[in-house]
């Protein structure tokens, strides 16, 4: 043997070793990608489930449990590309297939859930970004067209205003009758202040207009409870009353 060939036979070992070593490393780096892609989709499919289940029934509507199931569906196709032999993928996607076959009869078994306290309206503030995220996911996806994903996004911030109405008024009126009109006064002025800085306020005139009714009426009541009764006698405001005349140049002087 030639020292030519022991050399061609060398460099054809190494060549060799390098191939099966960046072949052993596309398989272990698709491994990796694999297992990666299995866990996103899973925590995906997991905040999916949970949005749709723990949503507010009084905000839920059948369009947005449509697009719910729509997207729940997407994932579990995904899914099963990466797990093809998984049974319970495939008669799960097969009850979402039923009920997205349904179109507006969907079924809706989210119960009303109430919006009266801070606690309650951050846990659904954050159950609005997670869709915002399964929305914006879904159309880089390509899953979802950029003018459907444009029209949920919009829905979505739709949502959070109603969220923050509905918080308002639950906390106004829960003053109210708990006979606190100061506290009720707060919750209406934050609700209308709110309202009018909204980039679209002509679409929550009547709601602002109704929050401002609210406003008014827990003011009077503020108003109605700090100033003394006409016929209410005592010792203060007798004495009030008498030294009033006699205060005049004072107020007079403070004033100019």
């Amino acid at each position: 043997m030639t020292p030519l060939m022991i050399t061609l036979l060398i460099v054809a070992g190494i060549a060799i070793l390098i191939a099966i070593g960046y072949l052993n490393n596309v398989v272990e780096n698709g491994k990796i990608e694999k297992a990666r892609t299995k866990v996103e989709l899973a925590d995906r499919l997991r905040r999916c489930e949970e949005i749709s289940a723990t949503f507010p029934g009084q905000l839920t509507t059948p369009a947005l449990k449509l697009l719910m199931t729509r997207l729940e569906l997407n994932i579990n196709q995904r899914m099963l590309q990466t797990d093809k032999g998984n049974a319970a993928i495939k008669a799960r996607m097969g009850e979402l297939e039923a009920e997205i076959g349904k179109g507006d009869a969907i079924k809706i078994s989210n119960p009303p859930n109430p919006i009266q306290t801070e606690a309650k309206a951050k846990d659904v503030r954050f159950l609005l970004e997670a869709l915002h995220n399964q929305v914006s996911r879904a159309a880089q996806d390509g899953f979802l067209q950029p003018t459907e994903a444009k029209h949920w996004i919009r829905e979505v911030r739709h949502m959070l205003v109603l969220l923050h109405i509905e918080f308002f008024n639950n906390l106004g009126q829960k003053a109210l009758q708990d006979e606190q009109p100061g506290q009720a006064r707060l919750a209406f002025e934050r609700g209308v202040q709110y309202l009018r800085k909204q980039p679209e306020p002509a679409l929550y005139t009547e709601q602002l207009k109704y929050m401002e009714k609210l406003l008014g009426r827990a003011n009077s009541m503020v108003l109605t409870n700090i100033e003394p009764s006409e016929d209410e006698v005592n010792e203060l405001t007798q004495g009030l009353k008498e030294d009033d005349s006699e205060s005049q140049w004072k107020k007079k002087a403070i004033y100019d």
